[in-house]
């Protein structure tokens, strides 16, 4: 099954981005997924392909209109498509890998990439977009967001990348941070690759790498740690 991503957006231009290179490239080019750019403008109805307007309670700024949006909404996604309709947003929930491997398992989801002020919240609730959020920091619109949402998700799709377990064992899977990576030469500046690492002892390589994982999730992470610790009692 093809995953297929759909994003609403005021410049299409800026898909498929990174994602039409590398892996991710390449399973574009074969049909492991599939990427659809839609312009909101195209359903403004008037000859200036007006999108937005002046905050209601006045302040700065402008916000996207409902119509049009919903418009292009229910165009892009009719009724029984069920995949996940998202915002991209700032005040949305955090995006978790957890989350992002739920996106993957489905069929693929529809991305709004907000401009300006904001959304209009009735489409929001009209439509039932769910608010995710990248960061704690504000861009000047949901495109990059979507990129980076679509990134995390493209690359955990089956056959995407070339070694399955490579999407097993690194961040935020099990609640802890990678631990670090060495390859040679053996020496690097005075800096040797930890002799545990190549002694052939498996046991005592997972229990190195467990170790420090952990140790790097304490000191760096400390929520993460919490909740790793909760999930083990």
């Amino acid at each position: 099954m093809t995953f297929r991503a759909t994003v609403l957006t005021l410049y299409p231009e800026m898909f498929p981005g990174h994602l039409q290179y590398s892996l991710s490239g390449k399973a574009l080019e074969r049909g492991d997924w599939s990427l659809e750019a839609v312009q909101i403008r195209d359903f403004a109805a008037d000859r200036h392909r007006t999108v937005d307007d002046t905050p209601a309670g006045g302040g700065a700024g402008m916000v996207l209109k409902p119509d049009i949006l919903a418009a292009a909404i229910d165009a892009a996604a009719p009724e029984g498509d069920t995949r996940p309709k998202l915002l991209m947003s700032p005040r949305g929930r955090p995006l978790t890998q957890t989350r992002v491997r739920e996106l993957a398992d489905g069929e693929g989801c529809l991305i709004v990439c907000g401009r300006f002020e904001g959304v209009d919240q009735r489409v929001i609730e009209a439509r039932g977009l769910e608010e995710v959020s990248i960061g704690d920091y504000v861009l000047s619109g949901g495109e990059p967001a979507a990129l980076t949402l679509l990134d995390a998700l493209v690359r955990i799709l089956p056959g995407v990348m070339g070694n399955a377990l490579s999407g097993v064992h690194e961040s935020f899977e099990g609640d802890l941070l990678e631990h670090p990576h060495y390859t040679r030469p053996q020496a690097f500046e005075d800096r040797d690759i930890p002799a545990v690492l190549t002694s052939g002892n498996h046991a005592a390589i997972e229990k190195w790498r467990r170790e420090q994982a952990e140790e790097l999730t304490r000191t760096r992470r400390p929520d993460l740690w919490q909740r790793y610790l909760r999930n083990r009692s």
